[in-house]
């Protein structure tokens, strides 16, 4: 039940997530859209543009003042609690998925990091990158606008280097998203908002705005501007190990962020010309040269499997995974190959071993009755009980398990190089189970 409990959670937390975050990142493409397409030829007195559009049936006709209107009205649409909701549901999501077990999900398997240790760092981490680049924006770089960005970006990279050093891979890259995510909103709650609030007041008190501070403003909705794609990338990221669990996945990142901000500079000027136009075939082609770079190595088949060991040694499994979790009681015992090879009544040559590895190192949770208490149900509805479940699903084994390394989750029931091995020169031969 508790498992179950917290699938749920999971599920409404994220839910209120990707709903906060859709209004907010959709408000910010929507006035970026409406500043660029701003009719500013012979405007009206007192206006900087107009612009006519018609949805859902219906014709608008919006207006942007150069300044303010001689009144205020009474009822002014603020725009703010989308990103606040969307950062603190995303902090919810952080304490709910990695922090509650970071042993499992936060740390890189094998570190000597503790749980609180690991919390610790990624919350530090948040705030430490606020005041970072809050000091760089008001420093003299916040008037070079080209160089700071570079220099931004160096840092948030090496900010995802230091990650994959500690943390999984999905812990680093949700990491990253979450310190770009609290600079953004940092940016709406210290900088964009007291801007806006300070023009409306000099303007009900009938003085002469500050023009300080919507300048710090408008460089600051600008590097949110840019945040945006990246940031959905590492929202999504979770659901491709080819991405987080490679080795290299701190330099596939900044390939994506820097395809990203190309893409996002198009749309964002293609209404002055197209001249940027040749960002879009760039991402593509980087696109497809990224998948290539981050592509499985070939293995060599034959001799692993013929050379294997007649039997697997295991390592035991740990006295606990987290919070109650895992043990080895709990746990399906070890079999012997001729145990797995009577059982899959149909298994060739080689695949029994294969057989008996995943039914002790992955049908912990990944069965139709997981035994461990971290999932009531096989996560992604993925079971390999049977033997034609294991070979429908060698593809994703090989990815997750045998590439990436990403699965057994944090490695709890502690899989060898050994097995991984086995199980790869298995799948290479064809996934045979007759």
């Amino acid at each position: 039940m508790e498992a179950h409990l917290l699938e749920w959670l999971n599920l409404s937390v994220r839910w209120v997530h990707m709903i906060t975050g859709v209004a907010w990142i959709g408000a910010s493409f929507y006035f970026v859209w409406l500043e660029n397409n701003l009719n500013r030829v012979n405007p009206r007195t007192g206006l900087a543009g107009d612009l006519w559009a018609i949805h859902g049936g219906g014709i608008y006709h919006l207006e942007k003042y150069k300044l303010a209107p001689p009144t205020m009205p009474d009822n002014l649409h603020w725009f703010k609690w989308e990103a606040y909701f969307t950062w603190m549901s995303g902090i919810a999501l952080l304490c709910v998925v990695f922090y509650s077990n970071p042993t499992l999900y936060l740390l890189a398997p094998g570190s000597t990091l503790s749980g609180p240790e690991g919390v610790a760092i990624g919350l530090g981490s948040l705030f430490i990158g606020w005041f970072i680049y809050s000091f760089l924006c008001d420093s003299a770089l916040g008037k070079r606008p080209a160089l700071l960005g570079f220099i931004l970006f160096v840092l948030i990279i090496g900010a995802a280097y230091g990650f994959s050093k500690v943390f999984s891979g999905r812990g680093a890259y949700l990491h990253v998203g979450a310190i770009i995510g609290t600079i953004m909103v940092g940016n709406v709650f210290r900088i964009i908002m007291p801007a806006q609030r300070a023009l409306v007041a000099a303007i009900a008190e009938n003085r002469t705005p500050d023009p300080a501070l919507p300048a710090k403003g408008l460089l600051r909705s600008r590097h949110n501007n840019y945040f945006t794609l990246p940031v959905l990338f590492i929202m999504i990221s979770n659901h491709f190990p080819s991405t987080y669990g490679s080795q290299y996945n701190w330099l596939i990142l900044a390939g994506i962020a820097v395809l990203a901000v190309l893409v996002r500079h198009y749309f964002n000027t293609r209404h002055d010309s197209h001249k940027f136009a040749w960002t879009l075939p760039v991402a593509a082609v980087g696109m497809i040269c990224l998948a290539y770079v981050s592509g499985p190595k070939p293995m060599s088949s034959a001799p692993e499997v013929a050379n294997a060991p007649a039997t697997i040694e295991y390592q035991p499994l740990p006295e606990t995974a987290v919070g109650g979790g895992l043990k080895p009681a709990e746990a399906k015992p070890a079999q012997a190959p001729a145990a797995a090879a009577a059982q899959a009544s149909n298994a060739g040559p080689g695949f029994d071993k294969v057989h008996s590895v995943i039914q002790e190192r992955c049908t912990v949770c990944h069965s139709a009755k997981p035994t461990s208490p971290l999932f009531s149900a096989a996560p992604a509805g993925v079971m390999l009980d049977t033997p034609e479940q294991i070979r429908q699903n060698a593809p994703r084994i090989q990815a997750q398990a045998v590439t990436s390394q990403i699965m057994p989750l944090g490695n709890i029931t502690q899989m060898t190089q050994q097995e991984r091995d086995l199980i790869g020169a298995w799948i290479v031969q064809g996934a045979q189970t007759n």
